[in-house]
């Protein structure tokens, strides 16, 4: 293994980490948001009365939080493209 190598690999792990954790927290707070949402409308369905379609803040935060979630995905999919070639580079 070469200096190429050994960068492209340790570049590859560093992106895989920063990704994850840029990407957990987000994650977490999404799926709370999510959750709630689905209570609401549970609940709303069960008393009979009908829900606005708008947006609301809910909305507008997961739409953020995806958007997080996203931005971690590619650096994570980064890191592992720089493993791969890490390992394929002669």
């Amino acid at each position: 293994m070469g200096v190429a190598n050994l960068i492209m690999l340790f570049l590859g792990g560093v992106l895989i980490v920063f990704g994850y954790l840029r990407a957990r927290e987000p994650w977490a707070r999404y799926r709370a948001l999510r959750e709630q949402d689905a209570n609401i409308a549970r609940y709303e369905a069960w008393r009979g009365g009908l829900r606005d379609e708008g947006t609301t803040g809910a909305s507008v935060a997961m739409q953020v939080l995806r958007r997080q979630v996203r931005d971690g995905a590619i650096a994570i999919g980064t890191g592992i493209i720089f493993v791969i070639a890490g390992f394929a580079l002669p």
